[in-house]
């Protein structure tokens, strides 16, 4: 065999071994979708709401209990409810499970809305002007008892979606967006 073949063979083994990676789901990912029920358990740290429920049943997500949830994780500045996506429910559980973490998800933030977040962008370098917030695929998140390197590194290791540390503030970022991480 010549060489070209060989680097070509190489080059589509490596491609093929990458796809893989990138359709095989982690552990954590795949012990929430084999579960029969998906539950989360979040608390709104600005306006102490909480709520416990499962969001995931009898084979798809629950509606009325996602529009519960948005409710919670709503802009805290001016009430403001927009529908969160349900797989930003599951990429919060799966960091749970993976951390083995018990008790609440603390939200910092959940969804702002347009205002709120031209508000926060004008006042900080931090913050996307067309952040995910806006969209409801992106929370700002805590878990009590651990660090939040230790959470980003949990959430970077999903793959699903980008991932945020902000160890000054005390929170991660995680969103159903395109894989990155800061």
């Amino acid at each position: 065999m010549d060489e070209q073949a060989t680097s070509r063979r190489g080059f589509l083994t490596m491609g093929l071994g990458a796809a893989a990676a990138l359709i095989v789901p982690n552990s954590a990912e795949a012990a929430v979708r084999r579960l029969p029920e998906r539950h989360v358990h979040l608390l709104n740290t600005h306006t102490g709401e909480s709520i416990r429920a499962v969001y995931w049943a009898k084979g798809g997500y629950q509606a009325k209990t996602i529009a519960e949830i948005s409710r919670v994780l709503r802009d805290h500045r001016n009430g403001q409810v927009h529908p969160i996506d349900p797989r930003l429910l599951d990429l919060m559980t799966s960091v749970q499970i993976k951390l083995g973490a018990k008790g609440p998800i603390h939200i910092i933030s959940g969804y702002r809305s347009p205002a709120t977040n031209a508000m926060l962008a004008s006042y900080s370098d931090g913050v996307a002007t067309h952040s995910l917030h806006t969209e409801g695929r992106a929370v700002d998140i805590r878990l009590p008892g651990h660090s939040v390197r230790n959470v980003g590194c949990a959430a970077r290791s999903l793959r699903a979606g980008g991932v945020g540390i902000y160890p000054a503030s005390n929170f991660v970022h995680v969103d159903t967006g395109r894989v990155r991480s800061w």
